[in-house]
């Protein structure tokens, strides 16, 4: 069992306090992603779990034990860098089979881990190789290697595809997915790219500030954030997000007087934000859905990216297929209403259906 308990824990610098108190489950065998954007704490509870950083309050258990004051090499971890940490002057194979060598096992068990490593990570034609005749991928994938052969109950990777780029950084993430299939291990990767999680994840794990914002899998957080900060940090391009007021049942108007149709009953004078994500918008005629004003147009080939302004907010629609705007031009977009979110305008929590009902 490997299953990652992590109880309260908390993580001080002196009097500043960088992990408030952090509350999470990691299943046996899930592939776990913590992400958030820079200075949120991903990678310094990352290096709780290993045992690089002590925890300042708090419990950390790995496979039901307490690991608080194990050393890293006790903990049943093996960790895998953004910058690979790879040995110039040793082999491909000596690299790998590194941490076997320091744990005396015989040379027949080196031999036998890194080839079976090497075959999982298609790394047997590089074995005799330094790293210095290697690609960025093929040091990953190394660095990958020896980690595997440690037989970890966990695997930790620290942005481990952040000096990639971004062709390369596709390609790893489909490899790193199959290797959890193939390992059924568990692993818990930090990345700032919420890309990555959507695609590699099980369950994602968003911190903001120290704090977990919410936990759940790519879609759920994708189709329920409870916040504006998840709203707008999953999903690529961000949510979009509109200033409005309730000011009569079922209707919300915008800072510039135009008025969403919501099938929601609403409490009048609520200050909200209204949310809806690029994606989720279409081209529509003349008075009808939102009335904006073009700014840019990025055409991708699949799709059209529109940039406007809303009210004097920022708003951006992905519309599917080819279409010409010229900056300044008008266009409408219609919202799919039942996609869309309202958040407080003050709190920034999602607003349910029970909490816009008139008490």
């Amino acid at each position: 069992m490997s299953k990652i308990e992590i109880s309260s824990a908390v993580k001080n610098y002196g009097a500043l306090e960088v992990i408030h108190g952090v509350d999470v489950e990691i299943k046996d065998g899930e592939f776990a992603i913590l992400v958030g954007p820079s200075g949120c704490g991903k990678s310094t509870l990352l290096r709780m779990i290993a045992g690089l950083e002590d925890i300042s309050g708090g419990a950390i258990s790995i496979g039901g034990q307490v690991v608080n004051d194990l050393r890293p090499k006790d903990r049943g971890i093996a960790m895998v860098f953004q910058n690979y940490a790879l040995y110039p002057h040793m082999t491909v194979a000596e690299n790998m089979g590194f941490a076997l060598r320091l744990a005396k096992a015989d040379t027949a068990t080196i031999n036998k881990k890194v080839q079976g490593a090497a075959e999982i990570l298609g790394l047997e034609a590089l074995l005799d190789r330094y790293p210095r005749e290697l690609s960025g991928g093929q040091r990953q994938r190394v660095a990958m290697g020896r980690a595997i052969v440690r037989d970890p109950a966990v695997f930790l990777f620290d942005e481990p595809l952040s000096n990639l780029d971004a062709k390369l950084r596709v390609k790893m993430r489909t490899e790193i997915k199959a290797l959890h299939q193939k390992l059924n291990a568990t692993i818990v990767y930090v990345t700032h790219d919420q890309i990555e999680a959507m695609t590699m994840a099980d369950r994602i794990i968003v911190l903001e500030g120290g704090n977990v914002s919410q936990v759940g899998t790519p879609l759920e957080l994708y189709d329920h954030p409870k916040n504006r900060f998840v709203a707008t940090f999953i999903g690529s391009p961000s949510m979009n997000l509109l200033q409005a007021r309730v000011v009569a049942p079922r209707q919300l108007t915008l800072t510039d007087g135009q008025a969403i149709e919501m099938e929601t009953p609403f409490q009048d004078g609520r200050s909200v934000e209204f949310g809806i994500r690029p994606e989720h918008l279409t081209l529509a005629e003349p008075g009808q859905g939102i009335r904006a004003e073009v700014v840019v147009v990025e055409p991708t080939g699949s799709e059209t990216l529109v940039s406007c302004t809303v009210a004097g907010q920022e708003f951006l629609a992905a519309l599917k297929g080819r279409a010409e705007f010229s900056p300044g031009q008008e266009v409408w977009l219609k919202p799919d209403l039942p996609l869309s979110h309202l958040f407080c305008a003050d709190s920034g929590l999602v607003l349910e259906t029970r909490d816009l009902v008139p008490a």
